[in-house]
């Protein structure tokens, strides 16, 4: 199934508090799948948990992108509790507690995370000729208007001239 294809540019409001949570892991000995396959793998009954959950668990949306050695997702959620609330919930408890039964501090797979929290006006989007996708798709997307032409307008500061992060 096709996604829908937003012609033209669009932005997101940027008058939310949220966090973006990048999670993932590599793959440091290839040969190893008994240790990283384990860990590649649960990840999906977490993903539909999330998605099945959305609005209880203050999950907004995510992305995935595979290498080929490195995997990440990239999250967003609501509030920074909501983020570690999940973290302490049995479908990840139980998969952390797998994780360091099976592999624990085997270099053959490695894992990492990162979270970021933002704060409403410090973050701005474009989005050209784009299908929801990244913040566009887990808050409002709406169309670039002249009074959000520029990523200084978008993030509403005042122009000081040359040098304009105009996209």
């Amino acid at each position: 199934m096709a996604k829908q294809i937003y012609t033209g540019r669009y932005t997101t409001e940027n008058d939310e508090d949220f966090v973006v949570f990048l999670i993932g892991m590599r793959i440091n000995k290839r040969h190893a799948v008994h240790k990283w396959l384990p860990v590649f793998t649960a990840m999906p009954p977490m993903i539909k948990e999330l998605y099945t959950n959305k609005e209880a668990l203050g999950f907004l949306s995510m992305e995935t992108y595979f290498g080929l050695r490195t995997t990440v997702m990239i999250q967003y959620w609501r509030r920074t509790e909501d983020l570690l609330a999940y973290a302490k919930g049995e479908k990840h408890l139980a998969a952390w507690k797998d994780f360091n039964k099976k592999v624990g501090n085997n270099s053959a797979v490695g894992i990492y995370h990162e979270t970021y929290n933002l704060k409403r006006g410090n973050y701005e989007s474009v989005y050209g000729n784009m299908p929801l996708y990244g913040l566009g798709k887990a808050m409002k997307h709406v169309p670039i208007t002249p009074e959000r032409i520029s990523a200084r307008k978008r993030l509403k500061l005042k122009d000081k001239g040359a040098g304009s992060l105009s996209q």
